[in-house]
């Protein structure tokens, strides 16, 4: 079935940045389901965080008791001890980072699991409007950026600033002076970040944009390989390619410099600061105003407080970029879906197959109606052909029947109800469709056809295969129904693609069957097996056939035909030629003049 798609253009959809704050909330709904292990590592950093702060109180301790008084066994001792201290600090710095990525890893799993379960309630609407491959980037690298981030940046950022209280907290119980000198770099250092930041945020934006872009543009032209070469546009998509692929360039380009001013001016910063700090502390050394210890301790613990404020600089920077990409993520996440079941939307086990559309009018678009005031009865069992021109709305008429899009007027009825008080996936369950474009799933031939019904025995599928003529081909093949299928099934022909197909509707064996143009792609001699298989296949039960080749539906107990919308005749095959309307120039396009 043909879903109808807008034109591709090169701009991906725009993205609504949405406030930090609330996109922090969402990812921390999901980052508490794995309370025990972020408990685990919030211990594990504050461990590692006070026996940070110990060390550089030892290194004072040894300078004024041990090496300047030249005491070798008690500063053999201490050193020893400081070991220690730091082997222990290198340990849980590790256990904080092994718990961290575990909830990263599970948090991530839940919201790619949660993202995919989305795209499941989302209309052909939704997706008319989006390349896949921008879709497919969110599912992966924005994702995948927010999985870095969360690994990483946030525990390294609750660590960095709990290392600032507790190095702050100890300078000052050193030297309130001194302590009060680093201070004063901090507001210049939050001034530089915090313009650096904001500038780069909508950088950062555009270029998971852009990503997204390239990504649709790439799986459109894999896709379309066939098109491309048999028209000679390889040239043209170079040309496309090397544009959207420019404009990502241009984007990172813009984020990346951005963001990268960031290190080096706050280092710049962090050094000055150093710098002044070990001048007043040699002053006050020569004066005794403090010792050569305290100012060796208060040197390391400025290092250790400049550290963090750096670092907090560059972990924004990945942070933001994850920001961009949950955000991303968010907007699928708050898609409201266009089809949704009723309250106590009814539940069937089967259907009549009683069908009745009632003035119906559609447009995919409310400005371009696609179907005008399509009315029709259909009794159980009857056997429905819809023809007409390419474009003139069979497919769509079989659209709605799935409830793939709503009417825009006018009421569908099955078995007397309005489709839309049944529960949806009830109702496709019930109806079968045979696409004219024909996509199967890699697995085997026998994990295909039994796409129709999972639960289905090997013999019944061998069943469906026979009935639809597609055991005679699948015998011959080197490993038979354990053949493997590529995705899409292009290690086939299209004819053997599409008998695969109508087997899996065989095995379905639905209430309502749908046959959108499914002998197009099959040779003459099978199309005379197949339609043996699809006329037995329709016996007594509704069915709906789009046919090109008006030959496979002269059988039909009624044709119906379609033209710009509209129903402008219907009848049997004798009636309509006995008409010789607009059904008597088609027949005769194809045969008489054959």
């Amino acid at each position: 079935m043909n879903k109808v798609r807008g034109p591709r253009g090169l701009s991906g959809p725009v993205v609504k940045a949405k406030d930090w704050k609330g996109t922090i909330k969402r990812i921390w709904l999901y980052m508490e389901k794995q309370k025990t292990a972020l408990i685990a590592s919030i211990i594990f950093v504050i461990v590692s965080t006070l026996l940070g702060l110990l060390g550089p109180y030892m290194i004072g301790v040894i300078i004024d008791k041990y090496i300047i008084p030249k005491d070798i066994a008690g500063t053999l001792r201490f050193l020893v001890f400081l070991t220690a201290v730091y082997s222990a600090t290198a340990l849980f710095t590790w256990l904080q980072s092994f718990m961290m990525v575990r909830v990263s890893i599970q948090t991530i799993r839940n919201l790619r699991q949660d993202l995919f379960n989305k795209f499941q309630t989302l209309s052909l609407r939704f997706f008319d409007k989006r390349t896949h491959g921008d879709l497919m980037s969110r599912v992966t690298n924005d994702i995948d950026s927010l999985n870095s981030a969360l690994s990483q940046s946030i525990i390294q950022i609750f660590s960095s600033i709990l290392m600032l209280i507790g190095v702050a907290i100890a300078m000052f119980s050193l030297n309130w002076v001194l302590a009060i000198v680093a201070l004063l770099i901090i507001p210049l250092i939050i001034f530089t970040t915090k313009k650096l930041i904001t500038y780069s945020s909508s950088h950062f934006i555009k270029r998971q944009r852009d990503l997204g872009e390239l990504n649709g543009f790439i799986e459109e032209t894999i896709s379309g390989n066939e098109v491309i070469t048999l028209f000679g546009k390889e040239g043209k998509m170079n040309q496309q390619f090397s544009a959207v692929n420019e404009r990502l360039r241009q984007s990172a380009m813009d984020a990346d410099t951005v963001s990268g001013y960031l290190g080096p001016v706050n280092n710049f910063i962090n050094n000055l600061g150093l710098c002044l700090i070990i001048a007043i502390g040699a002053l006050m050394t020569v004066q005794e105003l403090a010792s050569v210890g305290i100012i060796a301790a208060f040197v390391t613990y400025s290092r250790q407080f400049f550290r963090p404020i750096a670092q907090l600089s560059n972990l924004l920077n990945m942070f933001q970029s994850a920001i961009a990409g949950a955000e991303r993520v968010f907007e699928i996440m708050d898609e409201t879906p266009d089809l949704v079941d009723k309250e106590n939307a009814i539940i069937v086990d089967s259907f009549k197959g009683e069908v009745e559309f009632s003035h119906v009018h559609f447009g995919y678009e409310q400005e371009v109606p696609i179907l005008k005031n399509i009315d029709f009865r259909v009794k159980s069992g009857e056997k429905i052909a819809l023809v007409g021109p390419t474009g003139s709305g069979k497919t769509t008429i079989i659209n709605l029947l799935m409830r793939f899009y709503d009417v825009t007027s006018g009421v569908i009825k099955l078995d007397g109800r309005d489709i839309r008080d049944y529960q949806i996936s009830g109702l496709r369950k019930k109806v079968g469709v045979v696409l004219q474009d024909t996509f199967l799933f890699s697995g085997s031939i026998m994990e295909n056809i039994r796409y129709g019904r999972l639960e289905a025995t090997d013999e019944e599928v061998i069943a469906a295969a026979k009935m639809a003529s597609a055991h005679q081909y699948i015998k011959h093949l080197p490993e038979g129904y354990h053949t493997p299928i590529t995705s899409g099934g292009y290690n086939l022909s299209q004819g053997q693609r599409q008998l695969l197909a109508i087997a899996r509707a065989i095995l379905a064996d639905s209430d309502v069957l749908i046959l959108d143009e499914a002998t197009s792609s099959i040779d003459t001699t099978t199309e005379i097996e197949i339609q043996k298989g699809i006329n037995q296949l329709t016996k007594g039960r509704t069915s709906f056939i789009i046919a090109h080749r008006l030959k496979t539906i002269e059988n039909a107990d009624r044709i119906l035909v379609i033209h710009q919308g509209e129903i402008i005749e219907s009848g049997t095959h004798q009636e309509l030629l006995q008409k010789k309307g607009f059904y008597f120039n088609m027949y005769d396009s194809q045969f008489i003049h054959q």
